[in-house]
Order: C-alpha cells, then sequence, then structure tokens
C-alpha cells in the first residue's frame, strides 16, 4: 500500500482489540493476593503464574509470526482474541491451582498469536511514511490497556474478585466477533504464498541468542533485560508485598498502579524526545538505572499511601525514560542489522518477563522485602555495566581519533 495514506477503519479494530488484550494482562493486578488466598498459594505461585504467561509467548512469537505469512493476519489475531477470551473464562471458574497455570499458558499462546500478527497488519494497512504512526497509536492503545488494567480491576473486585475476569472474557469474545465480521484479511492467496516462497528459514531462537553475545551492541540488549526484570519483579510481586506487609486493599493496589502507570505514559509521550536531545542516551540510561534502585529501595521503608504513590510514580518515570532510550541507542548500533535487532530486543525482554517474576515470587516467600532488594541490585549492576561500557567506548573513540590524526 506503498504511497496510500493509512487505513484508519481496520486500524482501529486493532487498537481496540489490543487495547482489550493488554487491558486483560492488567486486570489481575490487585485482585491477585485475594484470588491466591482461596487456594492458599504463596508468593512463588504468584511469580510463576506471571512468568507462565510470558514463557508461551516467548515460545510461540516465532512460529505465530511465521503463520500468520501463511495463514493471514486475521486469522492469526481471530485465534489470539479467542484464546485470550477462553484463558480468561478458565481463570475464572478456576477451583484449582493447576487451572490457573493452564490459563495463563494459554493466555501467553494468545499473545504471541495477536501481536505480531497485528503489528503486520499495521504494515501491510500503511505507506512507509505513515507506518510510524500506525504503530505508534497501536503501541499507545497497548500501554493505555495495561495502564487502565488495574484501576479497572479494583473497582470491578467490588463486585467479587472474579467479575474481572468474567467481564474480560465477555469483552475479549465480542472482540473477536467484530473482528470476524468487519475486519478484511490483508494478504491474498498469492501474497500469502509468495511470502513463504521467498522466506528464508528462521534460525533456531537459541542460536540467535548465542549469535547476539558476540555482538557490539550486546550489552544494550542485556540491559534490556535487566530493565524488564526489574520492572516484571516490581509488578509480580506488588500486590501481595503491599497487602501482607501494609494491608492494603484491591482499590488500593488498583490506584497506586494506574496512577503510576499514568504518568509513565505521560512522562514518556511528552518528553522522552526532549531528554534524550538534551542529555543523550548515555547519561539518562546511567542516572535512571541508578534512581529506580534507589525507589525500589525506598518503598520498603513506609506504608503511608502518599509515600508510596510517590515512590511508585518515581518508579514508573524512570523505567518510561529507560526503555526507550536503550532502544534508541540500540538502533543507533545496530547499523544494517535493524531486523535482528528488534527480535533481539523482544527476545530479551520476553526472558526478563519469565525470570524477574519467578524469582521474585520465590524471593518473596524467603522474606517479604527480597524481591526488591534483589532487584534493586541487579538494577545498580546495570548501573555500574552502562558506566563501563560508556567509559571504555570513549577510550576506543578516543583512541581511534588519536590514531586517525597521527597517519
Amino acid at each position: 500500500m506503498s504511497g496510500k495514506e493509512m487505513n484508519k477503519g481496520p486500524l482501529l479494530i486493532l487498537m481496540v482489540n489490543m487495547f482489550i488484550a493488554m487491558l486483560g494482562i492488567g486486570l489481575i493486578i490487585p485482585v491477585l493476593p485475594e484470588f491466591l488466598k482461596e487456594f492458599g498459594a504463596s508468593g512463588k505461585a504468584a511469580g510463576y503464574l506471571v512468568a507462565a504467561m510470558g514463557l508461551t509467548q516467548f515460545i510461540f512469537s516465532p512460529i505465530a509470526g511465521e503463520w500468520s505469512d501463511r495463514f493471514g493476519r486475521k486469522k492469526l489475531i481471530i485465534a489470539g482474541l479467542l484464546l485470550f477470551s477462553g484463558s480468561n473464562l478458565i481463570f475464572a471458574v478456576a477451583d484449582q491451582m493447576w487451572m490457573l497455570y493452564v490459563s495463563r499458558f494459554i493466555g501467553g499462546i494468545g499473545a504471541a498469536a495477536m501481536i505480531p500478527s497485528m503489528m503486520a497488519y499495521v504494515a501491510d494497512v500503511t505507506s512507509v511514511e505513515s507506518r510510524g504512526k500506525g504503530l505508534g497509536m497501536l503501541g499507545a492503545s497497548m500501554s493505555l490497556g495495561f495502564v487502565i488494567g488495574p484501576g479497572i480491576g479494583g473497582f470491578l473486585a467490588e463486585l467479587g474478585i472474579r467479575a474481572p475476569f468474567y467481564v474480560s472474557a465477555g469483552v475479549g469474545a465480542i472482540a473477536m466477533i467484530v473482528s470476524l465480521l468487519v475486519l478484511p484479511e490483508t494478504l491474498s492467496v498469492e501474497q500469502r504464498q509468495q511470502l513463504m516462497k521467498h522466506k528464508q528459514k528462521a534460525e533456531n531462537i537459541f542460536k540467535q541468542l548465542a549469535q547476539s553475545i558476540k555482538a557490539p551492541y550486546w550489552i544494550f540488549l542485556f540491559l534490556m533485560f535487566t530493565l524488564t526484570f526489574g520492572l516484571a519483579n516490581f509488578e509480580a510481586i506488588f500486590p501481595l508485598f503491599v497487602d501482607q506487609r501494609y494491608g492494603y486493599t484491591a482499590r488500593d493496589i488498583s490506584i497506586l498502579i494506574t496512577v503510576g502507570a499514568l504518568v509513565g505514559v505521560f512522562i514518556q509521550a511528552l518528553f522522552i524526545d526532549k531528554l534524550l536531545k538534551k542529555f543523550g542516551e548515555r547519561r539518562l540510561i546511567n542516572v535512571t538505572f541508578l534512581a529506580s534502585a534507589v525507589t525500589l529501595v525506598l518503598m520498603l521503608f513506609s506504608g503511608n499511601m502518599s509515600y508510596m504513590l510517590v515512590m511508585i510514580v518515581l518508579f514508573f518515570t524512570f523505567t518510561s525514560i529507560l526503555r526507550p532510550a536503550i532502544n534508541t541507542l540500540l538502533s543507533k548500533l545496530a547499523g544494517e542489522e535493524q531486523g535482528f535487532v528488534a527480535g533481539m530486543n523482544n527476545a530479551y525482554m520476553s526472558l526478563g518477563n519469565i525470570f524477574g517474576p519467578a524469582l521474585a515470587g520465590i524471593l518473596f516467600d524467603i522474606h517479604l522485602d527480597l524481591p526488591y532488594s534483589f532487584g534493586a541490585i541487579i538494577l545498580v549492576i546495570s548501573f555500574g555495566l552502562s558506566v563501563i561500557w560508556g567509559r571504555n567506548s570513549s577510550k576506543s573513540a578516543n583512541k581511534a581519533a588519536i590514531e586517525s590524526h597521527m597517519s
């Protein structure tokens, strides 16, 4: 569709679908403590439940991307919405712990089917000039869904702790039906055949990870992992932490997470470009890694609602600046390997979403404060690695400049 304007109808449907999917993920956060009490489950179970979705999403994303080319975007989007609705329905009716895990595994497969297919759909229906805007709008609906999810989850929890999951399943089903009836397929049978004919077989994800370690930009892929690890660590265990340590209700938790995340999205949307231009990526990365670690530790000192709100707003603000700063520097260092780096970036984020919650749950069962103490240590180490890399790269640049001048 090169040279044509962005097709707003299908894009609007995709944005609603993405919003609904992220909304469903965020709903779980404020009700998790009360929900797990019904099963007599521990922090370890909470961490594993969050990690379970990341695991299947990591495994199935490359497969789903290929199926999107083979079978068409629409089929994968509808399949993803179907799995998403089924996942939430299983969670709502679960009376045994294994059902919760099955629900999250299915949800991860649904996200893997849906998200890459939606991004590919946007590329299909936009011109090269408007593609960035289209993907930006899709990303905004993703962020908004996750931000609003905890707030709606806390509100619906007043009707019963299973109500958010029934509502999410129902809304997902409606989105699936609307997509089935209204959303057009972007790839003809001939286009799909051509795509598969010229498609090179993708390398094994583990081979790609090994390959990425040898790259000069690997440190920033690793920093994306540690950032995601720290953020997932915080989000997975936060409801249990404030419930057991400070006695917060589902409504309190939903207010804190929603306000904190909203401020983060606001800062990212309005100020990130100005901050990057004024301070540069490296300085922003160094400062925000250290500041994020400090705010994690400060959350352990008081259960006062206003104090905690300030700490969470600061934490989300710093992490909202960190992600685009790392992404921008990665893009600059990637050169001709933009596609490979984008794929690896997603893979390292997925690994952070798997290991962060899983380890946070294990540490929480040992001591309530351990997940945040350990998360802060990881962020401080990341700060140190970033500083060392910056000094080494500056020395290399100076050395190259001197050698060039002498020659």
